[in-house]
């Protein structure tokens, strides 16, 4: 999904500049496609909310041994084949430090799994989390993060520089143990490299792809307004349906 060109060319797309880039007279570029069209790139479903129970919902993340235990919890619940498969999933946590939601974004191989930009913000920016973290597994065990895990760490921090959604961590889990990045200081160490930077046009785009988010989630809140005021006032869910827009699933739990 990365590509490596010889030279700059502008191809509708996300520009990352790296210093041996430069050195290489190369650029990075993802596609634009990434970003606009999400459900591109990966198959919806492997798209999926996990259900957290009251006390998590709850409870303030104050260390990285929290989330993991939570995600330990959650791995240990597929079985033994799917736990040899990597996943990746998203936290989002609100300005308290309290869980909004946790998204499994991606499964992938015994030693790979992607994770693009717009599936990793989607959840985030629509539910309004402050802070984000990234976590996945390695079902070999191994807690030592690869360069590729550094690579996608590094990208999502600088993406999540632009449209305001601080990356704080990104921990790599087994079944008993746990990698957290941030204490390591791998976190501090990426925010201050510019192995990725986002050229301004670009920069741009990435603002545009929030506030579409963010448009999309006001226009679903204003429907499901409605919808609520019309189910109240004894329309049949059809009706409703047809005036809103809105799901028939999410018409019966207003």
């Amino acid at each position: 999904m990365v590509r490596r060109l010889k030279r700059c060319t502008h191809v509708g797309g996300i520009t990352f500049r790296s210093k041996a880039a430069k050195k290489l007279n190369a650029i990075f570029v993802v596609p634009i496609i990434l970003l606009l069209v999400p459900c591109l790139l990966i198959p919806y479903f492997y798209i999926m909310n996990i259900k957290l129970s009251e006390a998590q919902k709850k409870a303030a993340v104050n260390s990285s041994n929290d989330i993991a235990a939570i995600m330990q919890q959650i791995l240990k619940r597929e079985n033994k084949l799917g736990r040899g498969q990597e996943h990746f999933w998203v936290v989002g946590l609100n300005n308290t430090g309290k869980i909004l939601f946790i998204e499994l974004i991606g499964l992938g191989r015994q030693n790979r799994v992607t994770a693009n930009p717009p599936d990793v913000f989607r959840m985030a920016i629509y539910k309004l989390a402050v802070t984000l973290i990234m976590v996945h597994n390695h079902p070999s065990g191994e807690m030592k993060p690869s360069n590729p895990d550094r690579l996608i760490t590094d990208r999502i921090i600088k993406v999540g520089e632009i449209i305001s959604i601080d990356v704080i961590d990104h921990i790599i889990i087994s079944e008993k143990e746990h990698f957290s990045f941030a204490d390591a200081g791998i976190i501090a160490e990426l925010k201050k490299s510019d192995t990725w930077r986002i050229v301004e046009k670009e920069e741009l785009e990435l603002k545009e792809f929030k506030q579409k988010m963010n448009d999309e989630r006001v226009k679903n809140e204003n429907s499901l307004a409605i919808a609520k005021k019309l189910k109240a006032a004894g329309l049949d869910e059809a009706t409703i349906k047809k005036a809103t827009g809105v799901s028939l699933g999410e018409i019966r739990k207003l």
